[in-house]
C-alpha cells in the first residue's frame, strides 16, 4: 500500500505550479482532483484542474460523505472526492492531495498515517508579488488572501516536511522524492 501525501501552504505560494511541474516530470504520481464552487480561471480544464460544481451539488456530496475533506475559502467551497483517493492509495499508486490548511487538518484526523508537506514561500514579500501577479482577483480579495496566508504560515510546524518554493523545478523534485520514499 502507498502512503498518501498532503501538500498544503498559503494561497499564492505556488502549490498549483509545483503540482503542474510534478505532473510533467513524474506522471506515475497520481494527483487528486478537487471539487470547487468557484468559476474556472483562464486555462483551467474540468476534471484536470478541478471539478467545477455548483453549491447545491457540493452540499449533496458533503451530505453523502463523498468528500475526504472540505472547506470554504475566499467565498468558495473546495473538497476532495474520497473514493478516488482511497482507491489509488490501496492500489499502491503514489498519491498526492493539494489542499488548503483547513482541509489538511481534516485529512490528518481521518488519515493520520499520511505524510503532510508544507510549501512555504521564500518570504512574505514574494508571496505578495505572486498573488498580485495573478491578475485574477480584486485588491480586496488579495488582501483577504494575504491575511489568511499569514495565519497559515504560522501553522508550518504542524507539518512533517517543509519545502521552500524558491525554484519550481527544485520544489517539485523535492516533493517527488518525498512521495516516492518508503513510508
Amino acid at each position: 500500500m502507498s502512503r498518501l501525501t498532503v501538500l498544503s501552504g498559503p494561497s499564492g505560494v505556488g502549490k498549483r505550479t509545483v503540482i503542474t511541474e510534478l505532473r510533467r516530470s513524474r506522471p506515475d504520481i497520481w494527483v487528486s482532483v478537487s471539487c470547487t464552487t468557484r468559476t474556472p480561471r483562464p486555462g483551467e480544464v474540468e476534471g484536470v484542474d478541478y471539478y467545477f460544481v455548483d453549491r447545491d451539488r457540493f452540499a449533496k456530496m458533503v451530505d453523502a460523505g463523498e468528500l475526504l475533506e472540505h472547506a470554504e475559502f475566499a467565498g468558495n467551497l473546495y473538497g476532495t472526492p474520497r473514493q478516488a483517493v482511497l482507491d489509488h492509495v490501496a492500489d499502491g499508486i503514489p498519491t498526492i492531495l493539494e489542499i488548503e490548511l483547513a482541509g489538511a487538518r481534516q485529512v490528518r484526523r481521518s488519515m493520520p498515517e499520511a505524510r503532510f508537506v508544507f510549501l512555504a514561500p521564500p518570504s512574505i514579500e514574494v508571496l505578495v508579488q505572486r498573488l498580485e501577479g495573478r491578475g485574477t482577483e480584486s485588491a480586496n480579495a488579495i488582501a483577504a488572501r494575504l491575511e489568511h496566508a499569514r495565519s497559515e504560515l504560522a501553522a508550518e510546524d504542524e507539518f512533517e516536511e517543509v519545502i521552500v518554493n524558491n525554484d519550481v523545478q527544485q520544489a517539485a523534485g523535492e516533493l517527488a522524492a518525498l512521495i516516492t520514499e518508503e513510508a
